[in-house]
C-alpha cells in the first residue's frame, strides 16, 4: 500500500536536496521573516512531495542578517518545514513545521528556541493547528510523566503499581486519539482536519477516517489533504479486503 503519512520529524534518509539558494523570487505563496540572534548558518525550506521531504529552497546566513525571504507555488493549503543549519552546534530544536497557503506568510522566532517561540502569521489554518497541538500536548506531557513512574515502579518490582500506570497509559491513549478526531470532526472547514487524519490517525480504525473525511466541507475535501485522505482510506479498505 502506497504511504500517505507524513512525519513531523526529518528523517535524513528521506531528505532530498533540490535548492535555489535562495534565489527563488516567484509563487503564490510568499515566506517571509526573521530568526533573531542567528549570525551565521542556513535556512532550508523543505516540502512533502509524494512521500519524500524535499529541501525547494535554502538561504545562507553570514554576518547577522537573519532576514529570509522563499516564494513557491502551492495549490491549496500545506504543511511545510523550515529547517536551520546551526553547524557545529547541536541543537535538537532545528526545525519548524508551520501551514502555509497562497499569499504572504511571516515568521519570527529566535535562535534559542526556533521552534518553540516561533510566531507564524498570515495562515487562516496554522492557529488552529497551534490549538490542535495544545490539545494534544497536554496528553502526551502526562504520558511522558508516567514513564518515569514507570521506571520507578519497574526498578522497585511493585508490580501492582506498574500494572496500573500501564493501564492508566492506554487510558491516556484513548483519549489523545479521540481528542484527535473529535478536533478533526469539529474543524470540517479546515486544512487541519485532513492533516491530522493522515498524520496522528492514519492507524486509527477505518470508521473513524471514513467519519472524518465524510464530515469535510467539500471545498477541504476537494483539496490536497482531503484527497489524499479519501485516496488513503480507499487503500486501507483494499488492504483489508485482501487480508480477509
Amino acid at each position: 500500500m502506497k504511504k500517505i503519512v507524513y512525519s513531523l520529524l526529518l528523517v535524513s534518509g528521506l531528505l532530498i536536496a533540490s535548492c535555489n539558494d535562495g534565489t527563488s523570487s516567484k509563487g503564490n505563496t510568499v515566506i517571509t521573516g526573521n530568526v533573531e540572534g542567528l549570525n551565521q548558518g542556513k535556512l532550508y525550506l523543505y516540502q512533502m512531495q509524494d512521500t519524500t521531504l524535499v529541501a525547494v529552497d535554502s538561504l545562507i546566513v553570514n554576518g547577522g542578517n537573519a532576514n529570509f525571504k522563499f516564494a513557491l507555488d502551492i495549490e491549496s493549503p500545506e504543511m511545510l518545514y523550515l529547517t536551520l543549519d546551526r553547524g557545529h552546534t547541536v541543537s535538537q530544536d532545528n526545525q519548524l513545521g508551520f501551514f502555509a497557503e497562497p499569499g504572504q506568510i511571516n515568521i519570527e522566532t529566535n535562535l534559542k528556541k526556533f521552534y518553540a517561540q516561533a510566531k507564524v502569521t498570515g495562515s487562516t489554518n496554522q492557529p488552529i493547528y497551534e490549538e490542535y497541538l495544545k490539545v494534544r500536548g497536554s496528553v502526551i506531557d502526562k504520558q511522558n510523566g508516567l514513564i518515569v513512574e514507570m521506571f520507578n515502579a519497574r526498578k522497585e518490582n511493585n508490580q501492582h503499581a506498574l500494572d496500573s500506570l500501564v493501564n492508566l497509559d492506554k487510558r491516556l491513549n484513548n483519549r489523545k486519539y479521540l481528542n484527535s478526531i473529535n478536533f478533526a470532526i469539529n474543524h470540517k472547514n479546515s486544512d487541519v482536519a485532513p492533516f491530522i487524519a493522515l498524520t496522528d490517525l492514519y492507524d486509527a480504525n477505518i470508521k473513524y477516517l471514513d467519519t472524518i473525511y465524510n464530515s469535510l466541507d467539500s471545498n477541504i475535501a476537494n483539496q490536497k489533504y482531503g484527497k489524499q485522505l479519501k485516496e488513503f482510506i480507499a487503500e486501507r479498505k483494499e488492504m483489508t479486503t485482501v487480508q480477509e
